[in-house]
């Protein structure tokens, strides 16, 4: 079980690794704007866009627009005011599509770690595998020989009632011994209560600073939640550091938490969840 189940990493790894790279070419598809190569010596930069009926071309140099045309006809610079709101927005564009594609890559980069790490665990699995096989083994061959000590034990038992009288004194002697032992059963179960008490004020104070978190729209949702940590010096929400104001507020609502090193982490599939506290 424990093979299928790092097979199911490795898939769900490199079903990712699939995922950023379809969302990086959605990308590029839904925005007019293409990009030509850029060339780093010279730093120039062209974009070809569509945008209604026209089409706009425009060169950078270094960041710093050189050329402009509208539908093939080349616009003088000092006409270039009349296309500025045009201008801004696909500066804009490009920003903000360069800036998803470099967290694509990180992502991407991120998945094939998490692969690769699959990958090794899962050799690991199959080498136990084998083990045990092998352990199975060793253990039919045991089992033949305990059914012959079984023949060798039924006549030991013979002479094992002899010793069944000193048994039985020393079972009086077990019961006092078991009747310690239900005390402290007794005692177990009640620090059980109390640690389960404590794990369910440890629930409810994660799902208040859950719906807290998106109060303040650090989060869509509770299920936007993927990772959270809560120290006496900071606090991230999926994987961002928060400012000193939200780390103030968070560290005095759930000073419980935030005492010690609590850290929450839920994987992409939501069916495993880690709740952590160093303590």
């Amino acid at each position: 079980m424990r093979t299928h189940y790092f097979k199911s990493n490795i898939l769900l790894a490199l079903f990712l690794v699939l995922t950023v790279s379809t969302k990086a070419q959605q990308t590029t598809a839904s925005s007019d704007t293409r990009y030509s190569t850029r060339d780093e010596r010279t730093g120039k930069e062209r974009i070809v866009t569509d945008r209604g009926d026209k089409t706009y071309q425009l060169e950078f140099t270094d960041g710093k627009m050189t050329f402009l045309s509208v539908n093939g006809v080349s616009v003088p610079e000092e006409k270039w005011g009349d296309y500025k709101t045009m201008i801004t927005e696909i500066q804009e564009q490009m920003k903000k599509d360069k800036e998803q594609a470099r967290l694509d890559r990180i992502q991407a980069e991120k998945d094939r770690e998490q692969a690769k790490l699959d990958r090794i665990q899962a050799d690991k699995d199959r080498e136990q595998g084998n083990r045990d096989r092998l352990q199975a083994q060793k253990d039919r061959a045991q089992a033949d020989r305990d059914r012959m000590q079984a023949e060798k034990d039924r006549q030991q038992a013979d002479r094992d009632r002899i010793e069944a009288e000193k048994d039985r004194q020393q079972a009086i002697k077990d019961r006092a011994q078991a009747d310690k032992d239900r005390e402290q059963a007794a005692k177990d179960r009640v620090q059980a209560e109390k640690d389960r008490a404590q794990a369910a004020a440890d629930r409810k104070m994660l799902a208040d600073l859950t719906a807290d978190l998106v109060g303040d729209k650090l989060i869509n949702d509770e299920d936007d939640l993927r990772m959270l940590t809560l120290s006496p010096t900071e606090m991230t929400v999926n994987g961002v550091k928060q400012s000193d104001a939200v780390h103030k507020k968070y560290q005095g609502k759930y000073s419980r938490f935030a005492k010690s090193h609590f850290s929450y982490m839920s994987d992409s599939s939501g069916k495993r969840v880690q709740i952590r506290r160093d303590n």
